[in-house]
């Protein structure tokens, strides 16, 4: 599919000052230090392009939720020292997003090269969209464009992914590009047959994607705490498990759309040909390390079991159901994941994914799927066709959502 923004590739940038959004809010571990950098890696091509056209690059992101104020633990100093390793090129570090040292910092560097601004969230009135706080950093950036490439924070209107655009001339970069192209691909002409595997804890975050794929997919396989809610819809009890409340009215449409009588809850999604949820679940008593994994008919849940991850009959059932998908979607992981004992159902998907790479077209949503999927592959993601950098855009896009960061682009 067409992407129907303009992007680096249609603007004569040779020489330039570019202002570009970059989504480097990556995982950290305990010590401050990058967990992951998948996200970081995926920048480098819109990054080298640039470059190569001997463009001065202002890259400007954020990192955590640092409510509006300085925090060193979220200093985006550490980011620029990665990504110089990356790129095998200094990336030089300014303490700030805004103000005459940056002014100046800019200023007096020579062509090509690579400077990283301070957090935008340690300003409030980054998350506020103010049109003053924009105006400053297109201003102070000296650029002549902004690019936006931060995938996974164009659905939200703030200041350095929508109100920016009113100051700069503003197109996508390549990233920005691959995923949108991609995912709408995935959306809207996929191969087929077409399998959806859902998960991960909230049905209020995917329900929208539920209905959209409801509809049109092959398959829709519904995993993770997520499930937990159907169960409870259908009447079973799911003694401590996890539960999110005011959602069964939400379930009941989705049930609408697969099954031709809604009179007994049970059994209109009892091997339905379209929805798939597990008959049996891993069970524990309590959430931990020493955990020991249970598995139990969905029917026969104790007042105190907690259901963390897909059962291993239904894991099989799962995989049966993906045989001859062309196309694969996964959002959300299957179980507790960050658990080795209840992560059997997402590390069987994956396995499964990464056999099959050659004649199944892989996608996998970002987040925490992401985050699994990567320290899961011994290749680096090679395992799978695509690795979102975007979850809860990449989420809004599949569901035919507008994009607050994508609207605000020029058009071609």
């Amino acid at each position: 599919m067409a992407f129907h923004k303009q992007t680096v590739r249609g603007i004569e940038l040779e020489g330039k000052t570019v202002l570009m959004r970059a989504d480097y809010n990556v995982p950290l571990k305990s010590d401050g230090s990058i967990a992951d950098d998948y996200r970081l890696r995926q920048s480098l091509p819109t990054l080298e392009y640039l470059l190569d056209h001997n463009c001065t690059v202002v890259i400007c992101s954020h990192l955590g939720r640092p409510a509006g104020k300085p925090d060193k633990k979220l200093s985006l100093e550490p980011i620029a020292q990665h990504l110089a390793n990356l790129l095998h090129k200094p990336v030089h570090f300014v303490p700030e997003c805004i103000g005459d040292r940056v002014k100046q910092t800019i200023k007096n560097i020579h062509k090509p090269a690579i400077l990283l601004l301070e957090n935008l969230r340690f300003h409030a009135e980054e998350e506020q969209n103010n049109a003053d706080f924009a105006r400053q950093l297109a201003t102070d950036s000296l650029a002549h464009y902004f690019i936006q490439d931060g995938f996974g924070v164009v659905h939200r209107a703030h200041a350095s992914t929508d109100r920016i655009t009113q100051f700069l001339p503003s197109v996508a970069g390549l990233l920005l590009e691959k995923e949108v192209t991609l995912l709408e691909s995935v959306r809207d002409n996929p191969k087929r047959p077409l399998a959806v595997v859902l998960g991960g804890a909230k049905v209020s975050d995917k329900i929208k994607v539920v209905e959209h794929f409801a509809k049109t997919a092959d398959t829709v396989v519904i995993g993770g705490a997520m499930a937990n809610n159907f169960f409870a819809w259908q009447g079973y009890n799911i003694g401590k498990s996890k539960l999110e409340p005011g959602q069964q009215a939400v379930i009941e449409r989705v049930a609408r759309l697969v099954c031709s009588d809604l009179h007994d809850h049970r059994m209109c999604l009892h091997n339905n040909q379209k929805i798939y949820l597990p008959s049996d679940v891993a069970t524990a008593k309590v959430v931990g390390e020493t955990a020991r994994r249970v598995n139990k008919p969905v029917d026969q849940l104790a007042e105190d079991d907690l259901i963390l991850d897909m059962g291993d009959q239904s894991i099989e059932h799962m995989l049966a159901r993906l045989e001859g998908a062309k196309t694969v979607l996964w959002s959300g992981t299957l179980g507790v994941s960050e658990l080795p004992n209840f992560a059997h159902g997402s590390a069987r998907l994956c396995l499964w994914l990464a056999q099959h790479k050659t004649e199944v077209t892989s996608v996998v949503g970002g987040g925490d799927t992401a985050d699994f999927v990567l320290h899961w592959d011994a290749a680096h993601g090679q395992s799978f066709s695509h690795i979102s950098t975007g979850g809860s855009a990449c989420l809004e896009l599949l569901a035919g959502q507008e994009l607050p960061g994508v609207a605000a682009l020029l058009s071609r």
